[in-house]
């Protein structure tokens, strides 16, 4: 079995809006529900698991229903971080599907996941035991010892790898990287496979996108919405 995880708990205060930027709509669709269609349409994903903001659950559900997203199978309540989050994710499904089932972990801001995302992350998984998005980092990158002000120390861009989501793995893996996070006090990763790197994992990358991207400003939205509206002309390869 797999199942798509969706990370939608978080505030989203950089956004500044009044409501949580996973329910905003965009296109007269919220955000969490254009998420949710990718892992709806992909023919690999069996369901859909959403974890939110407790006071925001039940609103998932009837968006779900209003967009007949048939897949959503469960919607639990985040916690005080990322790591938390998915961890109550993590938690409900133990007791509701197998424990060698792929679960893939992926922002549910994240809205433009293609098919394509998700079927390299799959294929992955199957030949190394995980996946991790990742797109390779084109910009000149150099590390400031002074806030930013300068630098005198630049990083080889050919070793560097901006990570996306989804992350994929079975669900016995996550559980366990978690018991061993509490165990280390290792509270507060950003993401799935920093912990996987705390904890002395090999992180397998997958193919991503530059369109993937996680709507945490204004500048995204703007962007998404622009994504939303634009085909690829037929010439480009």
């Amino acid at each position: 079995m797999t199942v798509a995880l969706l990370t939608a708990a978080g505030s989203g205060t950089r956004m500044g809006q009044d409501i949580p930027k996973q329910f905003i709509h965009v296109d007269n669709k919220p955000v969490i529900i254009h998420t949710m269609e990718a892992f709806q349409k992909h023919p690999s994903v069996d369901a859909i698991m959403v974890v939110t903001i407790p006071s925001w659950i039940e609103v998932v559900k009837a968006y779900a229903k209003q967009f007949n997203i048939s897949k959503l199978r469960w919607v639990v309540a985040g916690g005080k971080t990322g790591q938390e989050s998915i961890y109550n994710g993590l938690k409900s499904l133990e007791n509701e599907i197998p424990s060698n089932s792929i679960v893939m972990i992926h922002d549910g801001n994240r809205c433009m996941v293609s098919g394509e995302i998700i079927s390299d992350s799959i294929a992955t998984f199957h030949k190394y035991g995980s996946a991790v998005t990742a797109i390779p980092c084109v910009e000149a990158v150099f590390r400031s010892n002074d806030d930013g002000i300068s630098s005198v120390d630049s990083i080889p861009r050919e070793q560097l790898f901006r990570t996306q989501t989804p992350h994929t793995y079975t669900l016995e893996k996550l559980l366990d990287a978690h018991k061993k996070a509490k165990e280390k006090n290792i509270t507060n990763t950003a993401a799935t496979c920093t912990l996987m790197q705390a904890l002395g994992e090999t992180v397998y990358f997958s193919k991503g996108s530059e369109e993937n991207l996680k709507l945490t400003t204004i500048d995204d939205i703007m962007i998404f919405k622009a994504l939303l509206h634009t085909k690829k002309d037929n010439w480009l390869k």
